[in-house]
């Protein structure tokens, strides 16, 4: 009964069931005439032709109880519940009874019957022929010798509340039921052995559907686990069947009599014919007993598991994870599978490595355990030069094989296509280092592999599964240029694209086009990484980037108007700061100058770097400018520069470059805002400019007269006949008598053109001045005199003798003077009482002589204050001009001698009272 051409393997140990205390053969059913076979839930199951149910545990414990009074016809054990349901006779005739009988309940020896019904179709006494209930207790079938099919809805525990109802009829015996549930409906396979029927019991009507028109024979069918979609097997003798609820699924095709069909597992396990015989034991008859064959299939990975004779197998049963075969001698026989490892390394010794594979998955095998198996599945192809299935295998180890055993092995120039493939494989699965990218590329280009580059590379909706520099870095240096950039601009790497375009290909306007594109702090990064380069390339594109980046930047690619000033929103300004950017215009002082000029146009507060840079810019050109009409254009923007009140260049260092280029204009202007006119002066000196000179001293003599004096020196150490121009300067400082007459003769002295007749007027009218001033000082010297001689016999008068009061008149309101009176000595001064306390400050001061001696008091007080201001003296006699004067003032003040003061004013000398006022 070969299958095909599948492999022939020994992976069950057959043994025969021993007792466990005697440890002898199992012989307790050696007397059992068995007529039904049943496992689950831990036991084995067997009725007989007398009536009784024996139930084998694990220990092997054999418990009967009486189920039927004649017969036992069929058993069925549920699996998700502890019931036995099984049909018999109690009496002669064909009378066939249902009994439940609830295992887990004890009662008179045996287990509890929960449920006794009849079976027999429309009255019709027929011999049942099969029987399977529903594991939701809800629906029980039985099928029957004359072809009828009854169902019964309901408890199936209780013959209360049940309905029964003939669902298939047909003229052949009924060989096997099924049920099969299918999402919310409910299907029973009814096979006869002319017809494979699929009936649909959960809806209001029953839906038939007729999958075969030949069907089956008793005992060869069986459903099929969840591993194979839970299908119906049926069994002839050109083939196996498989049946879905709506239609015939695939067949097995192999030949011979096959008698009883049993699944285990993912195994289908079946019963045929042999030729040979085998004597029947002396107290079976003598007869002769049939051998059967019983091969065990793996349907999933298409070998024979197990195959070996069996003596007259009456059934095959399952439990505690093994095959039982209960055999004609009434002898129990074990199949116990070998374990996976076991089973793995029969089929590593004959390098059966697909097999094992396969094995191993429907065995639910770890991953680490096929990773093993694909491991020495690949080393047994490359031993044998399979070099192409090798690969294929280690590429299913990628994740715990290292990368490196493989790599190594096909490094040879001759295995580079399966070098590639799996390190393409690698980068799928995104096991792949810098290291494995790099060795991919090299062997695209050693390969001059275009299109599988393209393909790697430049497939724009492809998952990057590499590392992306290295990438770039191998096709840069294989010379991929296009795939490089490509990779450089798909992935943001923007050093790599501008090395490339830069330092390559030498395209500089499109990597200036691509750097307008970035966002503003990569476009300000790289514009000085690179600004050099493409400033000494493309100066007018690269000087137009940089005014944008300095002023409002927004990249090429985004539109000028967005949604944002639609909303009336103001934007963020991204601008960069000019100064940095100024190294970059290196030998192209043309593009610096553009650039300069538009940044302080467009932004006037510019820092004063850019201003400085200008300015220098503006003096270089005017020194090397040849042609006069640019010259002259030059000299007045820097003019302009210099005078813009906008302007923030630096005082100092716009000094220095305007002296540097020697740029006179610029030079004086600064001289003139800095205030530092004795520099003008001093330059047109420097250039023996006389009308300048003079100029300068009248332009500037009122900010500082010093300027006179300076001109006078210049004048007098000059040889040259400069006689109007010294008359001038002693015209001024004799007006504004800025020197000492005998300074100006000594300063004039060292100059031989400077005659007596220069310095005669100024001479003269000096001394005159002179005689003058001491006349006048003679005069207030004599007055002084007799005014102090008056006050000093006053004051003697006032001490010595009386003072007569004869004021007749008020002199306030100008009345006379009536009781009470106030008088003072002073001229004297008389008022009426009443008149002095409204109008006098204080009451012991003349109102009319207050003003005057309040001045007076304000000036002692002043001199008394600057007595010790000896500090403040000597600052101003080193910066007067005259000391003399100075030295006068503070010697009027008394600083120079010690002043006691009489504070005392001319006093009152009349009380305010009637007694003293009243008489004249």
């Amino acid at each position: 009964m070969a299958f095909l051409q599948w492999r022939r393997f020994n992976f069950f140990d057959k043994e025969i069931l021993k007792d466990t205390e005697s440890d002898q053969v199992y012989d307790k059913l050696k007397d059992v005439n068995i007529s039904a076979c049943v496992s689950g839930r831990g036991q084995l199951i067997v009725g007989d032709h007398e009536g009784y149910v024996y139930l084998i545990n694990k220990q092997l414990s054999l418990n009967m109880f009486k189920a039927y009074e004649i017969r036992v016809s069929h058993l069925y054990q549920l699996k998700q519940h502890n019931l036995l349901v099984s049909i018999g006779e109690d009496e002669q005739g064909i009378n066939p009874l249902i009994k439940v009988w609830n295992l887990d309940k004890m009662e008179k020896g045996g287990p509890l019957c929960t449920r006794i019904s009849r079976a027999i179709p429309n009255n019709k006494a027929t011999p049942v022929t099969c029987l399977v209930v529903h594991e939701n207790l809800n629906w029980m079938a039985v099928g029957f010798e004359n072809g009828s099919v009854m169902l019964f809805k309901g408890d199936v525990t209780r013959d209360r509340h049940n309905k029964s109802r003939i669902v298939h009829e047909t003229s052949r015996p009924v060989t096997a039921l099924e049920f099969r549930t299918q999402g919310k409906n409910i299907f029973l396979f009814v096979v006869t052995e002319a017809s494979v029927v699929s009936i649909n019991i959960s809806g209001k009507q029953d839906a038939k559907n007729t999958l075969e028109q030949f069907g089956g024979k008793l005992g060869g069918v069986v459903m099929s686990d969840h591993n194979q979609d839970n299908q119906l097997v049926v069994a002839r003798p050109d083939a196996v069947y498989f049946y879905q609820s709506d239609s015939r699924g695939p067949c097995l095709a192999f030949e011979g009599e096959k008698l009883r069909l049993h699944w285990f597992r993912n195994y289908l396990i079946v019963v045929g014919k042999e030729d040979k015989t085998l004597p029947r034991p002396v107290q079976l008859g003598g007869q002769t007993m049939e051998m059967n064959i019983v091969t065990v299939y793996d349907i999933q990975n298409k070998f024979i598991a197990y195959s070996a004779p069996f003596p007259d197998v009456i059934d095959v049963l399952s439990e505690w994870g093994c095959v039982y075969i209960l055999g004609g001698d009434r002898k129990i026989y074990q199949l116990q599978e070998k374990d996976t490892q076991t089973k793995l390394e029969m089929l590593f010794k004959k390098n059966n490595y697909t097999l094992a594979i396969s094995l191993a998955k429907s065995q639910q095998y770890d991953q680490e355990g096929l990773i093993d198996i694909f491991t020495q599945y690949g080393d047994h192809l490359y031993s044998k030069g399979d070099h192409d299935g090798a690969i294929d295998q280690y590429i299913k180890t990628i994740g715990k094989l290292e990368a490196s055993y493989v790599i190594r092995k096909f490094l040879d120039a001759q295995r580079i296509h399966n070098l590639t493939k799996y390190l393409q494989a690698l980068h799928k699965q995104q096991q792949a280092t810098e290291e494995h990218t790099t060795l991919l590329l090299n062997c695209y280009t050693k390969l001059k592999d275009v299109n599988k580059l393209d393909e790697f590379i430049m497939t724009k909706d492809r998952e990057v599964d590499f590392d992306v520099e290295t990438a770039i870095r191998v096709c840069r240096q294989a010379g991929y240029f296009e795939h490089a950039l490509f990779l450089a601009e798909k992935h943001g790497k923007h050093e790599w694209y501008l090395r490339i375009q830069l330092e390559d290909i030498k395209q500089y306007q499109r990597a200036l086009q691509y750097i307008s594109k970035l966002e503003f702090s990569e476009a300000e990064k790289n514009v000085k990484r690179y600004g050099k380069v493409l400033m000494a390339e493309v100066p007018q594109e690269t000087t137009e980037l940089l005014k944008r980046l300095c002023t409002d930047y927004r990249p090429t690619d985004k539109p000028l108007v967005d949604q944002n000033m639609y909303d009336g929103t103001v934007g963020h300004i991204e601008k960069a700061q000019a100064e940095n950017f100024i190294h970059i215009f290196v030998n192209n002082s043309e593009r610096l100058t553009e650039f300069l000029e538009h940044m302080i146009r467009v932004q006037p507060n510019s820092p004063s770097l850019l201003y400085n840079s200008l300015l220098e810019l503006y003096l270089h050109d005017i020194v090397h400018e040849t042609d006069s009409m640019k010259k002259t254009e030059r000299v007045r923007k820097t003019e302009e520069l210099l005078k813009n009140p906008d302007a923030k260049y630096d005082l100092d260092q716009a000094m220095v470059l305007c002296q540097m280029n020697d740029f006179k204009v610029g030079i004086l202007y600064l001289y003139e805002k800095a205030h530092l006119y004795q520099q003008i002066l001093r330059y047109h000196m420097e250039h023996d400019d006389y009308v300048n000179v003079i100029e300068t001293c009248k332009k500037f003599g009122q900010q500082d007269s010093n300027l006179w004096v300076q001109a006078l020196s210049y004048f007098a150490r000059k040889e040259d006949d400069c006689k109007p121009q010294l008359m001038e300067v002693l015209s001024q400082i004799d007006k504004k008598n800025l020197l000492p007459p005998l300074l100006v003769i000594q300063t004039l002295a060292h100059n031989s053109t400077a005659t007596l007749s220069v310095v005669k007027d100024y001479i003269i009218r000096r001394l005159q001045m002179e005689n003058d001033q001491i006349a006048e000082d003679e005069r207030l010297i004599k007055q002084y005199r007799e005014d102090t001689d008056k006050k000093r016999a006053q004051i003697e008068e006032l001490k010595t003798t009386a003072k007569v009061f004869q004021a007749s008149k008020c002199n306030i309101c100008n009345h006379p003077l009536e009781l009470p009176s106030v008088h003072f000595l002073c001229e004297p001064h008389s008022y009426h009482q009443h008149c002095f306390e409204s109008y006098a400050e204080n009451d012991s001061e003349c109102p009319v002589c207050a003003a005057e001696n309040r001045k007076i008091m304000d000036i002692i007080r002043a001199q008394e204050q600057s007595r010790d201001l000896h500090e403040q003296f000597h600052n101003q006699l080193q910066r007067s001009q005259d000391g003399f004067s100075v030295v006068a003032d503070y010697f009027g003040r008394g600083v120079f001698n010690k002043v006691t003061l009489i504070t005392d004013s001319p006093a009152r000398q009349t009380s305010k009272s009637p007694a003293t006022s009243r008489y004249v």
